[in-house]
């Protein structure tokens, strides 16, 4: 058993930082309700060091704390998608050995969601922090296909390319619409029945592997996530899919 708590001056203190929006004009009455609010989530030494206004009837607040609770880390258990990550020759050398044939993979901002960043850091040629994009790889025929792509086009086009690798970008998360829309994508593949032949992949500053996992994705690539990172993990499992399907 590993216990942690939260560390701010000193190991085991509990010392956590809060900040939330509350619906009351701002004045020290305010201050006291967000302080008293945090006390009662059962924080204790609540101290308001940020009050202010920041529209007509709200006010905005930051909150030093203490938290007694405490986490056991060892009964923690997820695997990352790609423990071992191969560089973009060794990806190359292991499409043309393990496939015999280019992969072609397709990524997109989903949805409504105009946001690129994400799937761009991933598709582009460039790539990002020094690793280039899946558009450099010489075994992939990469497709970013941009933001505002709807599931029913998407799918679409992985059906008219034949595409084993599906990216699914969503960076929008306000009252769980990246959730919603994640799982139409999911549904639309496998009613077209694609699902057994395809690796499907979500990404976004939100998304974990398990969460990626319980919405029927083969994984989920969150914050930081390198092209490397996703190549690797979708190589790995389009060859295992290939070894079900001829067992």
């Amino acid at each position: 058993m590993k216990l942690l708590r939260p560390y701010g001056d000193t190991a085991d203190d509990g010392a956590v930082q809060l900040s939330f929006t509350l619906p009351m004009a701002w004045s020290e009455a305010a201050d006291e309700a967000a302080r008293r609010l945090v006390s009662k989530m059962g924080f204790t030494g609540a101290a308001v060091v940020e009050g202010r206004s920041i529209a007509a009837g709200f006010s905005f607040f930051v909150i030093y704390a203490r938290t007694p609770a405490s986490v056991d880390v060892s009964q923690i258990a997820i695997d990352a998608p790609a423990p071992h990550v191969l560089s973009l020759e060794q990806v190359d050398a292991f499409i043309r050995r393990e496939f015999g044939r280019k992969l072609v993979v397709a990524g997109a901002c989903i949805g409504t969601d105009a946001h690129t960043v994400g799937i761009d850091a991933i598709m582009n040629m460039k790539g990002c922090h020094g690793d280039y994009g899946l558009e450099r790889y010489h075994e992939l025929e990469a497709y970013n296909l941009g933001a505002q792509v709807s599931a029913e086009e998407f799918v679409r086009f992985a059906r008219e390319r034949r595409v084993d690798v599906l990216l699914a970008s969503q960076v929008v998360t306000q009252k769980g619409s990246d959730v919603r829309t994640f799982t139409a994508l999911a549904e639309l593949v496998e009613a077209e029945e694609l699902r057994e032949r395809m690796v499907l992949i979500c990404g976004g500053p939100r998304v974990t592997n398990l969460l990626a996992q319980e919405l029927g994705y083969d994984a989920g690539f969150g914050r930081g996530t390198l092209p490397s990172e996703v190549a690797t993990f979708f190589v790995h499992r389009l060859r295992e899919k290939l070894l079900y399907a001829r067992a």
